[in-house]
């Protein structure tokens, strides 16, 4: 028997518990999405190292591990150390070969498909996007370089009006049928006078949908075969991934992706180990390139507490030691990378607020405390 209609997931309440329990892990269910394939999968082989009795303190508190993840209404943790598997648990009926969508953290992703992109010829990030995308020459991204696209400088901001429009394009509200064309659409048709580029950092999700859109102008291939091809396969996924499509068909490339937490991490081991699938030379910039002014004077700052950060190509960078890259995406989702050491930490969660800052700072708590007690 199908749930009762009081607690249905549908895109009126997706995003919200308790639906967003079930339905981060069955985005399926919910709208069309392009699978990401997988190849053979790289081995995940135990630690000798161990995080039994880990303890987060917070707020004066020592919270176990369990704790931390109800606290943060976690999903799915696990934990790499050179490239052993150190820790894995799930709760919320989550399992390791069930997806759960990333949200933003796929704008992580993105960048590394530009980056592979800028390594093969196929992309100029100096370049306006209106090189690849005419259609948006004459509106508000006229101007703009997709280096100022992937982090987060551009100076686009959407009207109330617009900021509805782009929600209906993406596929993620509910809409009549045939009331949005989708994200081409919405951009080809977005107005305004050109926006004042190269500034602050300032988060408009609809940046990276735009990149999304010029990555397959560049490469003639659909988001999910690039992923694939270029990512997912070398990175030795255990299962195939997926992006949300919006009604035209076309990926939401700023917060669609959906794939297990092993994959997730493994994704990251990868990262930290310097694998030829991305160029050293990008993964290196996003490290050390970025503006650290523009993140001072951007919209973000104050919410992480005055640490020494910066943003490159869809990556969150901590420059205090340890030196951390993070993806993030709201409802609690991250993974932590720590190149030095080589620490990996994936972590999904479908707790109700977008953006919860006692979770947020919880979720760094809890990855502070697994990197010191893994280098005792």
């Amino acid at each position: 028997m199908p749930p009762p209609s009081e607690t249905r997931a549908d895109l009126s309440n997706w995003r919200s518990r308790p639906h967003s329990i079930a339905a981060f892990r069955n985005i399926d269910q919910l709208m069309p999405t392009a699978p990401i394939a997988a190849g053979s999968a790289w081995a995940l082989p135990p630690s000798p190292a161990s995080l039994e009795d880990l303890t987060v303190r917070a707020g004066g508190q020592a919270l176990s591990l369990e704790a931390v993840m109800q606290a943060t209404a976690g999903d799915g943790l696990v934990v790499l150390k050179d490239g052993r598997l150190v820790l894995e648990t799930y709760a919320n009926g989550l399992g390791r070969h069930d997806r759960h969508i990333v949200m933003s953290a796929t704008k992580s992703v993105v960048g590394l498909v530009v980056g592979i992109l800028v390594g093969e010829g196929l992309m100029d990030v100096a370049a306006p996007v209106s090189d690849l995308i005419p259609e948006v020459a004459n509106g508000p991204y006229a101007g703009a370089t997709l280096r100022q696209l992937i982090d987060m400088r551009a100076g686009v901001a959407l009207t109330l009006e617009q900021q509805a429009a782009y929600n209906a394009a993406s596929g993620w509200e509910p809409v009549a049928p045939g009331e949005t064309g989708g994200l081409h659409a919405f951009f080809s048709t977005l107005e305004g006078p050109p926006a004042r580029h190269g500034g602050p950092f300032r988060y408009v999700s609809a940046n990276t949908d735009l990149v999304g859109w010029a990555i397959e102008r560049a490469a003639g291939a659909p988001f999910s075969q690039l992923v694939s091809e270029r990512l997912w396969v070398p990175a030795g996924a255990e299962d195939d991934g997926a992006i949300t499509l919006d009604p035209a068909g076309d990926p939401r490339t700023t917060g669609g992706l959906c794939c297990t937490v092993r994959d997730f991490a493994r994704l990251g081991q990868r990262l930290v180990e310097g694998d030829p699938m991305v160029p050293a030379a990008w993964i290196e910039d996003i490290a050390t390139g970025g503006d650290p002014e523009a993140w001072r004077q951007g919209e973000f700052a104050a919410g992480f507490g005055g640490m020494t950060m910066r943003y490159r190509s869809g990556w969150y960078v901590i420059d205090d030691a340890p030196q951390t890259l993070f993806a993030m995406g709201i409802h609690g989702q991250n993974l932590f990378l720590d190149r030095a050491n080589n620490i990996v930490v994936a972590k999904v969660s479908s707790h109700n607020d977008p953006f919860d800052p006692r979770a947020v700072g919880l979720n760094h708590l809890l990855f502070n405390a697994i990197w010191r007690m893994l280098l005792g």
